[in-house]
């Protein structure tokens, strides 16, 4: 093997083992409260899951991408059963009242499916995307690669778990831009969703439909598709305010706080608050390792899960928070890295689309716990407690670096 493919996957490990090991040390600071927690050994029971992982990466890595591709449409068979079973057997956790993200065995929940999903969806994808001669060039086109998202999108909203739900979203446009589809494109595609957010506000959600209308007599698509998109686009805002309703109370509480969490500082908008807080504390170097005050008298909320970041933020200051940055950002770029220089379009799409899913963790984690994005419950990886989403991150880097050992066979280079 050469050199450089050799080096771009110890490289690959390297930094998620150290990604690890910073997520282990904070999980455990986080269990160290002057008040009775339960957080006290979820570091000891997340070292076992990344143990576990290990083992599953280590034979995911043994894997040829061409078994991987073939074993897409059974993957994402099993996903969808494992949904659907959630939804019917399923029970929820933590503060998700009326939530049904687990499943469930003689009431002992064995793991979230939807993590699973994630890396399922991926896959099929990528397979799709990888056996097309050229990429999707009409709306039309784009139809099974949105549905073959749009079925775990659903069922995974139905438990109700909007964040895994918006991890999908993510997964498909970071999959879709790699294969070869035009932004514009991609933009009309997600019009819908910008129509959804700007319709808060009459004037936001005209001057939307304004500039849509622009973009549609720019991009020149066919007359029925554009006319598609338009109609979608006004009835979008025309149904914003039902969609609002059907969304769960606790669904509506964290978005009406992340806009504004003074409005009921004791109960919904307690999260971003003390979050921002213990962050904002922490300074240049913050408190010291096990010393945050925030944290210690369980002020700060969901600790070892949600909001685990903020215990990195109190008591390593802004140099940890920079280091765990900067190590995210290397993870993905390397993972980039070896999209860009594997000639397979299936491996490509397929590291290229874990890349994406880390990104969407990363961006809505951090930024919840900073007031940018609201509360949806996405854990960040390698940090939050949590085994399936752990493991799926150990399985998935394995992939990646199974990928990165291969793509020097066809000479691919730089």
């Amino acid at each position: 093997m050469p050199a450089r493919e050799r080096a771009e996957g110890l490289a690959l490990l390297a930094v998620a083992a150290a990604l690890a090991a910073m997520g282990i040390a904070v999980l455990y600071s986080a269990g160290q409260t002057d008040v009775p927690t339960n957080a006290v050994h979820l570091w000891e029971r997340q070292l076992a899951f990344l143990g576990l992982g290990i083992v599953a990466g280590t034979i995911a890595g043994r894997v040829a991408p061409r078994v991987m591709e073939w074993a897409a449409p059974a993957i994402y068979g099993l996903a969808l059963v494992l949904l659907v079973l959630t939804l019917i057997v399923g029970m929820g956790a933590g503060t998700a009242a009326g939530s049904r993200s687990w499943l469930s065995v003689g009431g002992t929940r064995i793991g979230q499916p939807s993590e699973f999903a994630k890396l399922a969806v991926i896959l099929m994808l990528a397979r799709h995307l990888g056996m097309r001669r050229e990429p999707p060039a009409t709306l039309w086109q784009l139809i099974p690669a949105g549905a073959i998202v749009g079925v775990p999108f659903v069922l995974v909203g139905l438990q109700p778990d909007l964040g895994s739900a918006l991890v999908f979203l993510g997964v498909l446009f970071a999959v879709l831009f790699w294969g070869g589809v035009h932004p514009l494109l991609l933009l009309l595609l997600a019009s819908p969703l910008l129509s959804l957010a700007f319709s808060f506000s009459t004037l936001s959600w005209g001057l939307w439909i304004a500039a849509l209308t622009a973009l549609i007599f720019w991009v020149r698509p066919y007359v029925l598709e554009g006319l598609t998109v338009w109609l979608t686009n006004v009835g979008m805002g025309i149904i914003a305010l039902t969609l609002w309703n059907r969304l769960a109370p606790y669904q509506k509480n964290r978005l009406l706080s992340f806009l504004n969490p003074e409005i009921d500082p004791r109960a919904t908008g307690w999260h971003i608050i003390q979050s921002k807080v213990a962050i904002g504390s922490g300074g240049l170097l913050g408190k010291g390792f096990t010393q945050g005050t925030q944290k210690r008298l369980a002020f700060l909320p969901e600790q070892a899960t949600d909001f685990v970041y903020s215990v990195v933020g109190e008591e390593l200051g802004f140099v940890g928070v920079l280091v765990s940055l900067l190590l995210f950002a290397l993870l993905l770029s390397l993972l980039i890295r070896v999209a860009r220089r594997t000639p397979d379009p299936f491996a490509s799409l397929v590291v290229f689309g874990i890349a994406g899913m880390l990104f969407v963790h990363v961006l809505e984690n951090v930024g919840m716990t900073i007031g940018l994005m609201p509360i949806t419950g996405i854990p960040l990886p390698f940090f939050s407690s949590g085994g399936s989403f752990l493991l799926t991150c150990c399985v998935s880097l394995g992939m990646a670096a199974r990928v990165a050992r291969d793509s020097h066979h066809s000479g691919y280079g730089d």
